[in-house]
This record gives C-alpha cells, sequence and structure tokens, in this order.
C-alpha cells in the first residue's frame, strides 16, 4: 500500500473518533467497553429527589467505597427477591364478600376471636380488639401478605437495577408490577372495598387504606425508576401502570372510604394524605398534590403535633414508638412530595409552635440511645426512628445531623444514601 492511502485512512480514523468524542457522552464508550450501561436519566420519582440519585449512580461508578458497601446489602436484599414471586390477587381461598376474585382482601389485624371456634360459629365470633397485638389469621386466606411483598420486592429490585444495570432485576420487578396491576387475567381491582374486614361484623372498613398507603408511594418511585429504560418494562406496561394509578386515585378521591380515611386524625388521615398527593403528583395532577400538601399544615401539623413535638394520638397507642414514628415516615415523605410543587412543609410552624422538626426532635434521645422512650411500647426498636432523623438532617435540622451518627443501623444495613426517604423499618404488618 502506497503512503498516501495510508495517511488518508489515517485521517478518516482520526475524523470518526473526534465525531465520536463528540455524539458520545463522556464515558459512555469505557462503559460499553466493559458491558455496562451509561448512567441512566434521572428519573420523575415521586418522593426520593431523582437528581439526587442519579448523582449517587454517577458516584458509585467512580467507585465510592461507602456507596459500594450500601449497594452490596441492597443487591443481597434484591437476590432474595429473584426466586420469589410473581404474586397475584386471585389465588386467595377464597374471593372478598364482592365475589370478584380481582378485589383485594385483608383482615383486621388488632381483633381476635372471643369465642370457641365452633362448626355452629366457625369464626369464634364476635371478634374484640387488642390494640397492638397481631391476630395470626390475617396472614392467612387474604392478600395482605401477598402485597407487602409485592410492593417490598418491586422496590428493592427496581432500585438494584437502578444502581447495578442487572437486567435479571428490571425483568423480575415488571412481571412482578404486570401480575399483581396490569394482566387481565390476575390483576387486582383498582379499590380497598374489603380491605382489613373483621369476620362477622364489617365486610371492609376505611382504614383498609392503610394497607397501601404506609407503602405504595415507594411502588410509585419504584416505577419511575424503571420509566427510565429497564429491559423487561415496556411504554404499553407504563401506560397501563398510569390508568391503573388514576382510577385508584379517583377512588381513593371519591369513595366513601376514602373520604372517612381522609378524615382521620392520627396516622391514617397522614398516610392518606401522602398517597393521594404522591398519586397526584404520578398522574400529572400536580394542583391536586399541591392542595394536600397546603391542607396538610393546618390539618394535619397543626391537629395531630403539639407545641412539644408530641403526637398525642401516636402517644395513646400500645406501640407508642412505632406509631410515632411511623407516623413521621408519611410526614417526612409528603414533605418530600411537597418539594416537587413549591411547597415548604418542614418550614412550616403551627400556631403553637407545631412543626416537623420539633416531632423528630422530640423522639431524637430515644433514637440515640441517650435515654428511654417515655410512654408505652410493647416492642421498642430504637432503629425505627433512624429514617425520619435523616430526613429531618438533610432537610437543615441541626440537632438530627449531629444525632445521625448515633443511630441505630437497621437490620439488613443503612441504605439511606441509595433511597432517601423515609421508610417503616420496624414494619409489624407480617
Amino acid at each position: 500500500m502506497s503512503g498516501r492511502p495510508r495517511r488518508r485512512l489515517g485521517a478518516l480514523l482520526t475524523a470518526a473518533a473526534a465525531l465520536t468524542a463528540v455524539l458520545v457522552p463522556a464515558g459512555a464508550s469505557a462503559a460499553a467497553a466493559h458491558g455496562h450501561r451509561p448512567p441512566p436519566r434521572a428519573p420523575r420519582t415521586v418522593v426520593i429527589d431523582g437528581h439526587r440519585i442519579q448523582q449517587t449512580k454517577l458516584r458509585l461508578d467512580r467507585g465510592d467505597p461507602a456507596l459500594r458497601t450500601a449497594v452490596r446489602a441492597l443487591t443481597a436484599k434484591a437476590d432474595g427477591w429473584l426466586g420469589q414471586g410473581p404474586w397475584t390477587v386471585v389465588d386467595k381461598p377464597k374471593p372478598a364478600p364482592s365475589g370478584d376474585p380481582h378485589d383485594y382482601l385483608s383482615q383486621a389485624p388488632y381483633w381476635w376471636p372471643s369465642q370457641p371456634k365452633t362448626a355452629e360459629n366457625p369464626w369464634g365470633c364476635p371478634y374484640v380488639q387488642r390494640d397492638g397485638e397481631r391476630n395470626p389469621e390475617v396472614d392467612t386466606g387474604t392478600d395482605r401478605p401477598d402485597i407487602g411483598k409485592v410492593f417490598n420486592s418491586v422496590t428493592t429490585l427496581s432500585l438494584a437495577w437502578y444502581y447495578t444495570g442487572r437486567k435479571q432485576y428490571a425483568e423480575h420487578a415488571s412481571d412482578i408490577l404486570r401480575t399483581w396491576f396490569l394482566d387481565p387475567a390476575t390483576r387486582m381491582n383498582p379499590n380497598l372495598n374489603h380491605g382489613q374486614f373483621i369476620p362477622c361484623k364489617y365486610d371492609g372498613r376505611a382504614i383498609g387504606i392503610i394497607d397501601f398507603s404506609q407503602q405504595y408511594t415507594s411502588v410509585l418511585d419504584a416505577v419511575a425508576l424503571l420509566d427510565t429504560g429497564a429491559p423487561g418494562w415496556s411504554k404499553s406496561d407504563r401506560g397501563a401502570m398510569r390508568a391503573w394509578n388514576a382510577s385508584f386515585l379517583d377512588w381513593l378521591v371519591n369513595s366513601d372510604f376514602g373520604k372517612q380515611e381522609s378524615a382521620a386524625q392520627n396516622n391514617h388521615g397522614t398516610f392518606q394524605d401522602m398517597q393521594i398527593a404522591g398519586l397526584a403528583l404520578a398522574t400529572g395532577d400536580k394542583d391536586l398534590a399541591r392542595k394536600v400538601v397546603l391542607d396538610a399544615r393546618a390539618l394535619r401539623i397543626d391537629r395531630q403535633i403539639a407545641g412539644d413535638g408530641t403526637q398525642p394520638q401516636e402517644l395513646a397507642r400500645t406501640r407508642s414508638w412505632h406509631y410515632s414514628t411511623f407516623d413521621l415516615v408519611a410526614y417526612t415523605r409528603l414533605a418530600a412530595i411537597g418539594r416537587q410543587v413549591g411547597v415548604d412543609l418542614w418550614a412550616y410552624e403551627g400556631p403553637q409552635g407545631q412543626s416537623l422538626f420539633k416531632a423528630v426532635d422530640y423522639l431524637l434521645p430515644a433514637a440515640t440511645g441517650a435515654a428511654p422512650w417515655p410512654h408505652p411500647e410493647l416492642e421498642f426498636y430504637r432503629y425505627a426512628a433512624s429514617d425520619i432523623v435523616h430526613a429531618a438532617a438533610d432537610a437543615g435540622d441541626a440537632k438530627a445531623e449531629a444525632a445521625v451518627v448515633r443511630l441505630e443501623t437497621p437490620p439488613g444495613g443503612d441504605l439511606w444514601a441509595l433511597r432517601p426517604a423515609a421508610e417503616q423499618l420496624d414494619s409489624i404488618a407480617g
């Protein structure tokens, strides 16, 4: 070959390389060479800050050792879900009282039979309440155990896919979502008409909405993660999930049960607000999301948090620590939704000085182990407060920020850096 063709070929290769450098984002070619996808775009999450976790992904790719430790804990959990599910609402032994197997069914957890079970009285009715004591019957014959698995698996698997790019996580999360929510043969109807029924008393109750509201906004965030381009999750899946969520939101806002739950003046009302605001944001109704967050200032903080930071309705429970932290999970997640619609719920102070900062600060002595919890609690877990202290610290609470280093690590590791939104870490849902 003559020198001129060689020089021409060299010039062409140089030009091609220059063009590639312009068209391909920095790091993408290296990622492709190692079989990795480029960092995904920031997800349009509802509670978690999508831009923040995008930056976390970039730090992880650069080798941040603390994040790698957290991802190992996350993927260990995700690996445990790969061999489980999917689950369906239609496989319970008996349908809900409506007769439709696609209707969700759960049993009230704190209600127990008061009489021996006989052929004439197979349930042992009447049922009586034993607050804080969970009846093991609720885990048999209903959808409650399965929906917990759906929520927890999808949340973990989608996060694990986002941070690692391993397609098996996304594909399994997608299969679980399609089976429970979308497939006509196995899908759940978008209502909770038969949540937390009480045998021989009620076919369903408004407070059964808590079965979803305590975790469903995490599913909304999981879907947003998959929407960034996950393998196994299609455009039609995305559209069908949005339609299901829109129907569910309509039921929550307009049904009698939904209205009753919104009127509750304890954690049920807070979680209902959080769920409605989250669904509104996820389905494009920012006006409704903003209204719910704004209304929560007078409706929730003023009425449900005292000037000293206590939550009187939650302190009245036999599980006062659990329910005090539980309610604050809803508040901190609602505040995160508020940030996306221009409302700073952390900055709000009520007429007696009520605020989310005060409510979190009241828990700090027990959360850090500096003092015992001074209220009734059947089973105290210090780590239950860890996420809400993280949330307050991130929002600018200096006391919470100082307390972070003294928090008890939750079982399975501290995942705050990977999913900076509070979860109930001492779940008593089974």
